[in-house]
């Protein structure tokens, strides 16, 4: 299966750091913003986000990883890890590398429905335009119309191969 460079690496990190900004611009105000990653890329993203955001912003910035296997049909209990935090009253953003359908976002709601948090945000470097479940992307790195049976890729997690894929 033949891959086609859709991001490079440098132009993944001119999105992380956009939505950085458009994260501070929307949330300058409050004392704190807690990133919640999505186990794999999505919480390299997170990582990737909390440092560009430690540069510009004053508030502080916690991160949560999100644990769930994206090929389960039916999910047990999410389970967040990372620093032990009360989530009441705080502003969230659930972050993931691919928006495709909505599905996996809609399963990482779980453990945040259950609080009082001030706003829930969600943030994808690549949405794909195919909703199924009302989930959609306050902070979008790039916006891409594919057909049903390609697959996009987003690496971060390996330097030598770093970018966004179309397959």
């Amino acid at each position: 299966m033949s891959s086609q460079p859709i991001l490079s690496a440098e132009q993944l990190r001119q999105k992380i750091r956009r939505i950085a900004f458009q994260i501070y611009e929307n949330n300058f105000d409050e004392p704190a913003v807690v990133l919640a990653g999505v186990a794999g890329e999505g919480y390299v993203f997170a990582e990737r986000l909390l440092g560009e955001l430690r540069q510009i912003a004053p508030f502080s910035v916690t991160l949560l990883k999100v644990n769930l296997d994206k090929s389960q049909t039916t999910q047990p209990a999410i389970s967040l890890t990372g620093a032990d935090v009360d989530l009441t009253d705080k502003v969230v953003i659930l972050l993931d590398d691919v928006l495709y359908t909505g599905r996996t976002l809609a399963f990482c709601l779980q453990p945040f429905l259950s609080v009082l948090v001030r706003k829930l945000q969600v943030a994808v470097l690549v949405d794909r335009n195919h909703p199924r479940y009302p989930v959609a992307a306050d902070y979008k790195g790039y916006e891409l119309s594919t057909t049903l049976t390609e697959h996009v890729e987003v690496v971060l997690s390996q330097p030598d191969r770093e970018g966004v894929w179309l397959k």
